[in-house]
């Protein structure tokens, strides 16, 4: 009896130091830097327009996303003011979704500024400012450090880079980059989304609309572009566009 209790609890301890041992480590919680308040008043409307309460859930939805996703410069310096701007355009089109995580999203790579199809961030043909990774690249962002910050300084303007790649992000949670957020929009409404994208395009080509051109390119890029409307000149955008206002507010604010 003796030997098979020493036996046992010898058994116990290894099981209880292998579990220690190889149990998976949590990242430690990002930590904000002391003026991020600042930051965020001075750069983030969306921020600054809330209530205390609505601060408080929108600093732990910060803390979250920049705790879980890795934020990297190539060949750029990031900077306290890149990840406040990374996390709040992360949390500004999921602020009303509960428990949202961007669960096909490892890193963001920040670049110095524009960068082309190969990735270069030196010579010609270089127009592209975000890009979401698929490929080698697969749960990889890629944004110029330029595009982050002139997106937010910019308050007259209707485009917001950082923003319209993590509404690629939404998008393709449903396992499709399509233009179509089924994770998100109630399946009644699908048909019509659809149709508005169709209009809207329609709408840009014949020069009859004050929505970016490029969102005529296809459904996926005009979800992202008008959606960066929606978040960065909503009173303009409601006035503007009163039924893409009520879809997206359906999509975005979670509106019954």
């Amino acid at each position: 009896m003796i030997v098979f209790l020493q036996i046992f609890f010898s058994l116990l301890v290894i099981i209880l130091i292998i579990l220690f041992v190889f149990q998976p480590r949590r990242k430690p919680a990002f930590v904000l830097p002391e003026n991020f308040d600042e930051i965020l008043n001075d750069y983030v409307p969306f921020y600054f327009n809330l209530h205390e309460g609505g601060r408080d859930r929108f600093e732990d939805k910060l803390v979250k996303f920049l705790s879980s996703v890795k934020i990297t410069g190539a060949n750029a310096e990031v900077e306290d003011l890149d990840r406040l701007l990374i996390g709040a355009a992360a949390v500004i089109p999921t602020y009303n979704i509960p428990d949202w995580e961007y669960i096909n999203l490892k890193e963001v790579l920040v670049y110095p500024g524009n960068f082309n199809t190969e990735f270069e961030q030196h010579g010609h043909e270089r127009m592209i400012s975000g890009m979401v990774g698929t490929g080698a690249l697969q749960n990889v962002m890629i944004l110029s450090k330029w595009e982050i910050r002139q997106g937010f300084i910019d308050n007259k303007s209707h485009h917001n880079t950082a923003i319209h790649e993590f509404i690629h992000l939404i998008d393709k949670m449903d396992g499709t980059l399509d233009g179509v957020p089924e994770l998100l929009l109630e399946r009644k409404y699908i048909p019509r989304w659809k149709e508005l994208i169709e209009m809207v395009m329609d709408k840009i080509r014949q020069g009859q609309s004050d929505i970016n051109p490029y969102a005529a390119t296809s459904p996926v890029e005009c979800f992202a572009v008008i959606s960066e409307y929606f978040f960065e000149q909503p009173e303009t955008f409601r006035s503007a566009h009163p039924e893409l206002n009520e879809m997206l507010t359906r999509i975005f604010i979670r509106k019954k």
